[in-house]
């Protein structure tokens, strides 16, 4: 598998009309195939593991609701 530099980057692909694929046979494109792949790979190792941004939240402290606040004033609290 000889890699030829005069290759194009990116090919039209068989099954599209309009799309473009890495093309293997430049040492660019299999640069960016291989690169594609570990990012994915890794992205899905840190999914499984729930580690970086996949990480749970911290354990916090159990939910409480706000104080009650009334939404109006005390009938009694208007004097004429």
């Amino acid at each position: 598998m000889p890699f030829d530099d005069d290759e194009p980057v990116f090919r039209r692909s068989r099954f599209g009309t309009n799309r473009y694929e890495y093309n293997p046979d430049n040492p660019v494109g299999m640069a960016l195939i291989v690169l594609s792949l570990l990012v994915v790979g890794v992205v899905l190792l840190l999914m499984h593991e729930h580690a970086g941004p996949f990480a749970r939240p911290a354990d916090r402290d159990t939910y409480t609701p706000a104080p009650a606040v009334p939404s109006a004033p005390p009938a009694d609290s208007w004097q004429p």
